[in-house]
């Protein structure tokens, strides 16, 4: 029968023994039974981003944030919580914004997509950007390209008259009020608090009419 000292376990050992499980369990039956995992599926894809052509061949799983910020270096567009539920990665594909994690970039072949880059630069600021730092629409500045790419969007959707649910009357074009941009912004996160500066910018570009 074995004694006390051989029942002892090392902290060390439980640590290897619980990683070298873990990679096992990780690795798929294809591989584990010595056969190659399958090579990835790879597409041209061309985009038209901020005005310029931009042609690329990418991995068909590669979202639309992820060939921006690693294939393209336009590192404006966060990526928060990659799950669509923060907007810090909301661009303007054709107009009309989305969130790029939740999007793959091979989806948007020939599409047009602006990102905050594209939106102004510096000595060039889009009003919307201006009126952010005006406004002081942000604190950390992680989400503010999001916010302000939405924002934009945002008054351009009630310019259109798309509603809202805080639209009163869909048969009626929804007013530029506070409601109806806090409303429509509610799926951009500031984790700071921002929220108020942010309605009084995009008020003041819609003309202080909230």
């Amino acid at each position: 029968m074995p004694g006390p000292g051989d029942l002892e376990v090392s902290r060390r050992g439980v640590l290897v023994a619980g990683a070298a499980s873990a990679a096992l369990t990780a690795v798929p039956a294809a591989s584990a039974q010595g056969a190659p995992l399958p090579a990835p599926t790879m597409l041209p894809v061309t985009l038209e981003v901020n005005g310029q052509r931009r042609e690329l061949t990418l991995d068909t799983r590669t979202t639309l944030l992820d060939a921006l910020r690693e294939h393209l270096k336009l590192n404006g567009s966060k990526k928060g919580c990659d799950h669509g539920q923060c907007g810090a990665c909301t661009v303007l594909v054709n107009g009309t914004r989305i969130n790029s994690c939740l999007t793959l970039a091979v989806m948007h072949q020939g599409d047009k997509v602006t990102t905050i880059e594209g939106l102004g630069r510096p000595g060039a600021l889009h009003p919307m950007q201006a009126a952010f730092v005006k406004h002081d629409g942000y604190q950390c500045g992680y989400c503010t390209p999001g916010q302000i790419c939405s924002a934009v969007a945002v008054l351009d959707e009630i310019r259109k008259g798309v509603p809202s649910h805080a639209t009163a009357d869909i048969t009626r074009r929804s007013p530029l009020d506070a409601t109806e941009m806090r409303e429509r912004m509610s799926g951009n996160i500031c984790r700071c608090g921002a929220y108020s500066n942010i309605v009084d910018a995009m008020t003041d570009v819609a003309g202080g009419r909230a």
